[in-house]
């Protein structure tokens, strides 16, 4: 026998909240994944559906959902083999019509009503049911069931048809938005010497990125940048996709540096007036989350970069190394950071088998692969994003949409040959092809000396690693 709806469990808490502003998520137990977008409000049921499936299969059972739309909420079971059914939808109230006024006379029509009723069902069809039923995938909301509709008269219907093109099916914002001119290259400066000029596919692309990395996003998120060698360029990502995404959207973006050991994220970015790290920030928690206490507060725990315009939670530089974050610790240094922050770019160690690092994936959104053109890097790389598909359910779904970010090595750089650069070119494309096909995205870097040694800026980059670093942080934002 199969399992019915009422022997199917509520756990994990799992609810789909698909929004009018185009966006979605799905929040398993606490934890939002969020959906990718869609070009309408079904393709995005569709696609919190298609999350909520993958769920029920790594569970290998049925699974109870909430869902909520800008429609109605309700409940619908998932299985595993794409089979969905609802259980109950109960739509959005509809606005109420406006009252009739008081000298309208008792002998008048019927009221007009919003839609004209469907042809009475033929004799033989089954009448519509309250109980619970199978579902296409697809469907979201369930169909509602078939009423009877109230007898019109035909003046009544006759009269409703204009109303509803008035209101409904006019409005006089057609006017498509206005291309800004060029502003780069020669289209840039004809546009400046008075010849208006339309701007090129680059500088599109430009803008386009620039957009993406501008948004501003429902609620906090997290990205999480990992791999398990060392010297794979983990902490200068860190610093370049705060740096971006803190610039470009103006929300308020923290770097914490989630080491099990010393890290050196702070040796690489501005130091404060202080020496607090994520031990000082655990404890005074309590504190922080108070509902009394300032926003400001959080700066006594965090180095403010002045330039870049983001902040620095660091690691523990205890040289005795007497305390390694646990996995408990690193659940209240998130909701500190997530009251305070919009954006928190984490980095990490080396040990994905360490507590820190594994909690540090339970709370991402988005997850990061840092490599140089090095093959030790590159297979660390690969290794780390096989553990995590290993390990199925959400940290899969991490892997499977990881952005991996793969940098020109920085090897005596300067000193080599033509053709030793070009072998180092191929080298990085090589790598990159490799992964292409894994994950949702991979982006390029050049070589920047100014990402090699010292503390790291936004503005002392070249143009061309600037616009890398930029794409770079609209392949993360496209995750979100």
């Amino acid at each position: 026998m199969g399992t019915t709806p009422t022997q199917v469990m509520a756990f994990p808490n799992i609810r789909a909240i698909v929004r009018d502003n185009g966006t979605a998520e799905v929040v398993v137990a606490g934890n939002s994944r969020i959906v990718p977008a869609g070009d309408s409000v079904q393709e995005l049921r569709n696609n919190a559906l298609a999350l909520i499936v993958g769920e029920a299969q790594t569970l290998q059972r049925p699974v109870r959902v909430r869902i909520e739309d800008p429609e109605g909420h309700g409940e619908l079971i998932v299985h595993p083999d794409n089979k969905i059914e609802s259980v109950s939808y109960e739509p959005a109230p509809a606005r109420r019509r406006a009252e009739a006024p008081e000298t309208t006379p008792t002998t008048a029509a019927p009221a007009v009503i919003d839609t004209v009723p469907a042809p009475a069902p033929e004799p033989a069809a089954a009448p519509a049911t309250a109980t619970a039923a199978s579902v296409d995938a697809r469907t979201w909301p369930p169909a509602p069931a078939t009423a009877t509709p109230e007898p019109q008269t035909a003046a009544a219907v006759e009269e409703a048809a204009p109303t509803r093109r008035s209101l409904k099916a006019t409005s006089f914002l057609v006017s498509a938005p206005v291309l800004e001119p060029a502003t780069q290259g020669w289209r840039g400066t004809l546009t400046r010497l008075g010849l208006r000029m339309d701007p090129s596919e680059e500088e599109l692309s430009e803008r386009e990125d620039v957009r993406m990395v501008s948004q501003h996003w429902p609620g906090p998120r997290t990205i999480a940048v990992v791999n398990r060698k060392g010297g794979a360029n983990k902490t200068p990502t860190v610093v370049m996709l705060s740096a971006v995404l803190a610039r470009y959207s103006g929300a308020a973006t923290v770097a914490w540096d989630n080491n099990e050991s010393q890290g050196t994220l702070g040796w690489r970015t501005e130091k404060g007036a202080h020496d607090r790290s994520v031990l000082d920030l655990i404890d005074a928690s309590t504190d922080l989350l108070s509902p009394s206490t300032n926003a400001a507060e959080i700066a006594k725990f965090v180095h403010h970069q002045t330039a870049d315009k983001f902040d620095v939670l660091r690691s523990d530089e205890n040289e005795e190394g007497d305390h390694e974050v646990t996995a408990e610790e690193v659940d209240i240094a998130h909701q500190v950071l997530t009251r305070y922050y919009r954006l928190v770019v984490m980095d990490s160690g080396n040990t994905a088998r360490a507590a820190n690092w594994r909690r540090m994936i339970d709370h991402t959104n988005q997850l990061v692969v840092p490599v140089t053109a090095i093959e030790d890097r590159a297979e660390a790389a690969r290794l780390t994003l096989q553990t995590l598909e290993s390990r199925g359910g959400h940290d899969a779904e991490l892997a499977r949409g990881a952005v991996v970010i793969v940098s020109e090595s920085t090897d005596a750089k300067r000193s080599m040959s033509g053709e030793a650069l070009k072998r180092a070119k191929d080298e990085a494309q090589r790598i990159a092809d490799g992964f292409a096909p894994f994950v949702r995205a991979v982006v390029r870097i050049p070589y920047d000396p100014a990402l090699v040694n010292g503390p790291i800026r936004y503005e002392a980059l070249q143009p061309a690693t600037q616009r890398a670093w930029l794409a770079a942080a609209a392949a993360v934002a496209a995750g979100f």
